[in-house]
């Protein structure tokens, strides 16, 4: 018998989401203005009303509501029966000024010795599990709601279906953190009203066994497809009923979420939020590239497994701490204090070059605010900005940037990694 782990995710449609999604959409189209503006932004949903609030420092200007009332309707709350809908829900902005003794910390007139906009501590996570470096238990669980949101807005079948919805995946491990089979499946969807409680009970159950997980399987490789068996236990629905749901069943607030954003509950968490913050907030940026350091770690074969951290101080350029942790799945002969040091002069971990590499000036980051941070696919796209400098470029009369998107899971580092740790 192996040992058990549960990861859990949240659909674009939780509350909690909705606000992370407003947040970042606010982020986005400050940068989209002006790169150059520091942002904190919370956002509270609850039936009928949303409310913006936080800190900026910018030469922009932008339109709140437009932003909340769009985002809300992508999202799917556009009926007036979900008692929060992107046309008559309220919107309020309480968004002011940034503190000038948080900026003495951050502005600098060298940009390189731009020091980290907070203290804290920061993790980064990575593991052989998956295609994707990522905890099997946090993967599947973010897949099931991305197939369930998906056949949502194809409207074909489960034409029943609301968006706030959850899911929990426990697997069993052999020792080694080896998966050995998905012991337990819970989907948790709101939905329309039904004449027969035990109707709807009897065929959202069914709809999920016959089309979502054959939807999910198909998207997984054969190894993983195998870890479907018969003794798997799935849970649709254990209360009955899930018609009040969204911010009207459930107050939301932006970064409530952190661990669906990360690991699932694997490897640590500093215990800040992403949503909302510009990239001089480390406990976003800093996050980032600890991912992208442990990621390519175990992709260049250096470990199997493996946790970095990466602390800093309110000010201070450089970090107060970097650790790594590779949980006893090392192959290279080298403690992990050793590796530590090597990687130190590897990547540079001062927020500006962080902020370079990762083009995180950008408006890149509504699209992280749901399905998890970590374990999406880098891509360049073309985004539509409203500046001028030597990076964009005018089309028909808009201008336009080629611009990055999750570029901490690029393997950028792996030949670096293996050239160092000689592999």
């Amino acid at each position: 018998m192996g040992y058990y782990f549960t990861s859990e995710s949240v659909s674009e449609g939780h509350p909690d989401k909705v606000c992370d999604q407003i947040s970042d959409a606010v982020l986005d189209e400050i940068l989209r203005n002006d790169p150059k503006s520091k942002v904190a932004c919370e956002t509270l949903v609850t039936t009928g009303l949303v409310v913006v609030a936080g800190e900026i420092r910018t030469n922009a200007y932008v339109e709140i509501q437009d932003i909340a009332r769009r985002v809300i309707d992508r999202i799917g709350y556009n009926k007036s029966e979900y008692q929060f809908d992107a046309q008559s829900c309220g919107v309020l902005s309480a968004l002011h000024g940034q503190s000038n003794d948080i900026y003495m910390g951050v502005g600098r007139k060298k940009p390189e010795e731009q020091g980290a906009g907070d203290q804290g501590m920061m993790f980064g996570f990575a593991t052989k599990e998956t295609e994707n470096y990522m905890p099997l238990t946090i993967d599947l669980a973010h897949l099931l709601l991305k197939e369930l949101a998906a056949i949502r807005r194809e409207g074909k079948v489960m034409k029943y279906l609301r968006p706030d919805a959850k899911s929990q995946v426990t697997v069993e491990y052999e020792d080694g953190w080896k998966p050995k089979r998905i012991d337990t499946i819970v989907i948790s969807t709101q939905h329309d009203e039904f004449n027969e409680d035990q109707r709807m009970v009897d065929k959202i159950e069914a709809d999920v066994l016959n089309i979502l997980i054959p939807r999910v399987k198909r998207k997984l490789p054969a190894k993983l497809r195998k870890l479907f068996d018969q003794d798997m236990k799935i849970f649709v629905n254990p209360t009955g009923k899930f018609v009040i749901g969204g911010p009207h069943g459930d107050t939301g607030v932006t970064g409530r979420k952190i661990i669906v954003d990360t690991y699932g509950g694997r490897g640590a968490h500093g215990g800040g939020a992403f949503s909302g913050k510009d990239s001089s907030k480390v406990d976003r940026s800093a996050a980032y590239a600890a991912r992208h350091i442990a990621k390519n770690l175990v992709a260049a074969g250096i470990c199997d497994q493996v946790l970095v951290q990466i602390a800093y101080a309110i000010g201070i350029a450089e970090p107060v701490g970097f650790y790594v942790n590779t949980e006893g799945t090392s192959h290279v002969n080298m403690t992990d204090v050793e590796i530590a040091q090597r990687i130190k002069k590897l990547v540079d971990l001062r927020p500006y070059a962080i902020v370079k590499r990762f083009g995180l000036t950008n408006p890149i980051f509504e699209e992280t605010a749901s399905y998890g941070h970590f374990g999406r696919k880098p891509e360049t796209r073309k985004v539509e900005v409203y500046y001028k400098d030597k990076t964009t470029f005018v089309e028909d009369g808009k201008i336009y940037k080629n611009v990055e998107f999750f570029g901490w899971e690029k393997l950028d580092l792996v030949d670096q990694f293996k050239k160092a740790f000689e592999i």
